[in-house]
């Protein structure tokens, strides 16, 4: 239970200093760095200086340049939650990707971006216009071992910021981030009246597996779930 007390307040802070997870957790230090070593041991978090951080790897932010924006795509952080949250809901709220709302109720209630533990584990890339975060790719990363070949895909673009190709960009990216790592298959589920997420994700290669009928009642109204996939071997 300590070292899992340790693991979700570092994943709750982000990057945080050694003597603070000491003190807010009330450790001695060599209890404290012998959890640590455990924690880094198993790839859980990692040491940058004197502070720790959980163990994903930011990889670099990429700045390019669509139409008259300059576009940033980054690893998320603890610092986005908010307005991360924000964007989700600003696009769920449309009623056409059910799937957003799920993703952003969860977020808002366990208050961190980033989750890598024997539980559940998920990675979030941010794409920011300036100080405004415009979209995001989320991949929800099962643990089960029968799973652990496939993960689930969302992602959105705030109403305002369509139609500079910035949603395909955060695909990419959530789609190489998913190759390097040995996933074979994402999962992407939509309302069938989304014709232009489904028309979209077609477009950059994904398939209709499955309908599920009257899966979604939206508006009084039942309609379908397009399941959609795409193979990354």
């Amino acid at each position: 239970k300590d070292r899992k007390d340790i693991y979700e307040y570092i994943e709750r802070h982000g990057t945080v200093r050694e003597d603070e997870v000491r003190r807010a957790l009330n450790f001695e230090p060599a209890a404290l760095g012998a959890h640590l070593t455990v924690l880094r041991r198993d790839g859980y978090i990692r040491k940058v200086g004197n502070h720790v951080e959980v163990a994903y790897a930011p990889g670099e932010a990429e700045t390019v340049e669509l139409g008259d924006l300059d576009v940033t795509i980054r690893m998320a952080q603890n610092v986005d939650l908010e307005s991360l949250v924000d964007a989700i809901h600003e696009v769920a709220d449309e009623g056409r990707y059910i799937e957003a709302e799920t993703v952003a109720d969860l977020l808002d209630h366990e208050e961190v971006v980033l989750r890598h533990n024997e539980v559940s584990s998920r990675m979030v890339f941010v794409a920011t216009v300036g100080d405004e975060l415009a979209g995001w790719v989320h991949l929800d990363l099962p643990e089960a071992e029968k799973l652990s070949h496939t993960a689930v895909l969302t992602v959105g673009t705030r109403p305002e910021f369509r139609g500079h190709g910035i949603g395909s960009k955060l695909l990419d990216r959530g789609v190489d981030w998913a190759r390097e790592r040995g996933f074979e298959k994402l999962y992407n589920s939509v309302p069938a009246t989304n014709e232009e997420a489904i028309a979209f994700l077609e477009g950059h290669g994904w398939e209709t597996e499955a309908v599920r009928d009257a899966h979604y009642k939206i508006d009084g109204d039942y309609v379908d779930e397009v399941m959609m996939a795409v193979s990354l071997r």
